[in-house]
């Protein structure tokens, strides 16, 4: 049987990432392939998408900015 399965290394150990069904003590051959860092990004790109809508966001940094530009300075 051959599959892939995603693991994460932790203090020097490989921990996989989903259930690996292996009866205790068996021996099995593993193959390292590192995953670049960018593929992690680029699989969260898009996931707020249509979650905030950007000009209301924006209408409400720059009232704030309005507001906090009225108060007076502290002088220290």
């Amino acid at each position: 049987m051959e599959r892939t399965v995603k693991v994460r290394v932790r203090k020097g150990v490989l921990e996989p990432l989903e259930e690996l069904n292996l009866e205790e003590g068996k021996e099995i051959l593993v193959t390292l392939i590192e995953l670049p860092e960018e593929d992690r990004f680029e699989k969260a790109m898009g996931g707020w998408k249509d979650t905030i809508d950007c000009e209301a966001l924006l209408k409400d940094i720059y009232e704030s900015r309005r507001l906090s530009a009225g108060r007076p300075e502290v002088a220290l």
